[in-house]
């Protein structure tokens, strides 16, 4: 009886093409859906910008531009026209709050009294002004009184120049008998200083700005009640640290005048009250 010869079966090389495939189909399917989430997000992120432009025109808070993005229910908005929004909005605002020192703009909605305030403190520091030594300005906040380095410190000093007390004499009989809250911010610029007194511009800032606040209590009167200090080091430039002309306008103590909406509500969630008690009688 004879034996059939089996032949040897052939081996299939090419099964790994199945795997390949199956790993093509996913990564394809992976991608399609990363794509299409992002296109969503971006029409998201357009309305969403779009809204926040509008409102605030139409609140006053930025006045209108010319930069316009068109906005499609059923397309998403180009990246570049939302980045274009924000640029604008973050522009218009950055003006307003760090504003030029020869005068910043008028928000919209500001009240007669701290117009009148404005216009009495101009009056009254006239000289000053005109020799660049203080500058009277509103933002959002309020009232902001910056008081130059040069014309009440010396250099890496906390301690007053002779005859600057005259003038933070006048501009506190205005603000001695008003209602507002008063914070006095010290600034300064960009360059480092460590000296026998202050090891950094965050220590000279403060001490300016407490030193403010101790002369305004002690010396002229005004409730310890209604006053703040704080420090800003370099970190509140109103002008360029490239420079000397510059740096010398970062150089300066500011007194703001708050307005009451600048104030956190005690209704407010989280909110702090505005009015403070004195402590009791022991």
């Amino acid at each position: 009886m004879s034996r059939r010869k089996k032949h040897a079966s052939h081996a299939n090389h090419e099964r790994w093409l199945v795997s390949y495939a199956d790993f093509i189909t996913l990564l394809f399917a992976f991608f399609v859906v990363m794509f299409a989430s992002s296109q969503v997000d971006k029409r998201k992120v357009g309305k969403i910008a779009l809204a926040i432009q509008v409102a605030f025109q139409s609140m006053g808070i930025f006045e209108a531009s010319n930069t316009r993005a068109a906005l499609a229910a059923s397309e998403p908005m180009p990246f570049s026209n939302v980045q274009m929004v924000e640029n604008a909005a973050r522009t218009e605002a950055l003006g307003r709050v760090v504003s030029s020192p020869t005068g910043g703009p008028i928000p919209a909605g500001s009240n007669p009294a701290q117009s009148q305030m404005q216009a009495e403190l101009e009056r009254v520091l006239s000289h000053e002004i005109n020799r660049g030594l203080v500058n009277v300005r509103r933002t959002r906040e309020g009232m902001v009184i910056s008081l130059q380095e040069v014309g009440f410190f010396d250099s890496g000093s906390a301690t007053l120049r002779p005859g600057a007390d005259e003038v933070l004499a006048r501009i506190a009989n205005i603000l001695r008998n008003r209602p507002e809250s008063l914070r006095v911010e010290g600034h300064t610029d960009d360059v480092p200083i460590h000296n026998a007194n202050f090891a950094s511009n965050w220590e000279l800032s403060t001490a300016r700005a407490t030193r403010i606040v101790e002369l305004l209590i002690s010396r002229y009167g005004v409730s310890p009640w209604r006053l703040s200090a704080a420090g800003y080091a370099e970190y509140r430039p109103v002008a360029t640290n490239t420079t000397p002309e510059g740096r010398a306008l970062n150089r300066r103590v500011d007194i703001v005048v708050l307005a009451p909406a600048a104030l956190p509500s005690a209704d407010s969630p989280g909110g702090l009250a505005t009015h403070h008690s004195p402590p009791p009688h022991s």
